[in-house]
């Protein structure tokens, strides 16, 4: 336990010092937000977002790249180091996950500095995006089953239920869903990364409970690096993570709850990005086959800014709430 924690202090301090020279890097390439109206995935107006959102132009975005280079170097530093079992298709499955992802978003993200003016869209189309995610997500899946012999899940009062080859559209659903709540939940200063940070403190404890070393280290040295940025992130943002990031914490952590076994747990743990995700497909859905909007607005951090909710209310409210739904993860990943 003193290496895990050493190592999230190690990965707090060495983030938190090249965050400050990385912003003004940042600001000197104008990779900031510009000034653009944003469109849904059908290529409709968001003008209630656009409303909420404007004061936010100029903030830099691309914190995910820090992020994903120092957390994967100290990674493989710390297991290279340190006296601990590795399973390196586990080592190889996250930092896979967390690269590609990032690839994928840092892509976006070049999107929208390129046709950030003059262009009726903002960045990656959704359909294209999604088809990639999904693409990636089944790689991951197959790695799953095929190297790390993953075919079950877990679920309380059942018992163990083998999935077999069906494991792979499975874990690559987990993962699609959890890229995209993280994305959706990403919308307010502070919030998506304080979230995650309380997720991955409830699956730190499932992973020492399982002895699993080289997932504890990468855990804690994600957890170190986002505190980190969680500090720059929070109400007014300095700086925030971008696609780059966004995607690939999304899909890391459906992949450290796949790796756990801790499925339906994952779900409570990561409650609140549920909720996110949950209310914004209903809203799509809705939108796709009945023509008109079920809900006055999605996400649903977005109606509570309709009604009058301030931002960083909103995010400490969401955090708290995120605080019980992990409490109540880990009850139900330990109870007998």
């Amino acid at each position: 336990m003193a290496q895990i924690l050493g190592l999230m202090l190690l990965s707090f301090f060495i983030t938190f010092i090249l965050l400050i020279p990385f912003i003004d890097f940042l600001y000197k390439l104008k990779i900031r937000r510009q000034k653009q109206k944003t469109v849904d995935i059908f290529d409709n107006p968001t003008p209630l977002f656009d409303k909420f959102h404007s004061w936010k132009q100029g903030t830099p975005f691309g914190g995910g790249i820090l992020i994903i280079t120092i957390v994967s170097i100290l990674t493989l530093w710390s297991l290279g180091i340190l006296n601990v079992s590795v399973d390196l298709w586990e080592v190889f499955v996250i930092l896979f996950t967390f690269i590609s992802f990032g690839l994928l978003g840092f892509y976006d993200d070049l999107k929208k500095l390129v046709n950030g003016k003059g262009s009726p869209f903002f960045g990656l189309r959704f359909r294209y995006k999604f088809l990639i995610q999904w693409i990636l997500a089944l790689i991951i899946g197959t790695i799953l089953y095929t190297q790390l012999g993953y075919t079950f899940i877990f679920i309380k009062g059942f018992g163990l239920a083998s999935l077999g080859f069906l494991f792979i559209p499975f874990a690559a659903f987990v993962i699609v869903s959890f890229t995209n709540a993280f994305n959706i939940a990403d919308g307010l200063d502070g919030l998506a990364c304080g979230l995650l940070l309380i997720c991955l403190g409830a699956f730190l404890v499932i992973s020492g409970n399982q002895l699993d070393e080289s997932l504890g280290i990468f855990i804690a040295v994600l957890m170190g690096s986002l505190a980190a940025f969680l500090y720059f992130n929070i109400y007014k943002a300095r700086i925030w993570l971008g696609d780059v990031g966004s995607l690939s914490l999304g899909a890391v952590l459906a992949v450290i709850g796949l790796l756990t076994g801790k499925i339906i747990a994952l779900a409570f743990i990561g409650g609140v990005f549920v909720i996110e995700v949950g209310s914004s497909l209903i809203q799509i859905l809705s939108k796709k086959f009945l023509g008109r909007k079920v809900l006055p607005v999605s996400p649903f951090h977005l109606y509570l800014q309709k009604i009058g909710w301030d931002e960083p209310k909103i995010v400490m409210r969401a955090w708290l709430l995120g605080f019980l739904f992990a409490i109540l993860g880990l009850y139900i990943a330990f109870i007998r």
